[in-house]
């Protein structure tokens, strides 16, 4: 029997193959937070190609599985980092953050997190930009915990104007 020390779920690389489950999960988690319309990720087209997409230079993109009823490794979740789009070279963001809802709450947000910024610092980043909407206060909760400091306006192009809520973090620092 695992103690409470064991983890529950796995990080590991986005594969190809995770393609259709995570654009599933994104499209499943924004709208139950109000984010499904113009200037959300919900509708970027690398939502259907996240392997792809994030196969970029500097990039770096995780799934997070566990293992269902019967022994199956299922993503439940997943997120990532990539150049800020129209920012400066050392700015990175992080970028689609989502779990259903059956990963939530067993410290899956902070591992991958921590994933996340470590591979930002070994793609030489020295801040992390992060765009959210009001009403996710797990998530808000989660990024200040890790460091991130509220900032007044966004940054970069990123096409999210449905977002209202930025943080950054310097990565200086762990």
């Amino acid at each position: 029997m695992p103690n409470s020390a064991t983890p529950t779920f796995l990080i590991r690389p986005i594969e190809a193959r995770d393609d259709a489950a995570i654009a599933a999960i994104i499209r499943s988690v924004m709208p139950e937070f109000g984010a499904s319309g113009c200037g959300f990720a919900i509708n970027d087209p690398e939502v259907d190609w996240m392997h792809r997409a994030y196969a970029e230079p500097r990039s770096a993109y995780f799934v997070i599985e566990r293992n269902d009823a019967s022994g199956n490794a299922v993503v439940e979740g997943g997120g990532g980092i990539a150049p800020l789009s129209g920012g400066d070279a050392d700015t990175c963001e992080l970028r689609k953050m989502y779990f259903l809802p059956s990963l939530r709450g067993l410290g899956a947000g902070a591992a991958l997190m921590a994933r996340c910024l470590d591979a930002a610092r070994a793609s030489g980043f020295q801040r992390c930009y992060l765009e959210t909407l009001t009403g996710m206060d797990a998530a808000m909760r989660l990024y200040e915990r890790s460091g991130f400091r509220r900032i007044d306006a966004p940054m970069g192009a990123t096409g999210h104007g449905g977002c209202n809520t930025f943080y950054l973090r310097e990565l200086a620092a762990s």
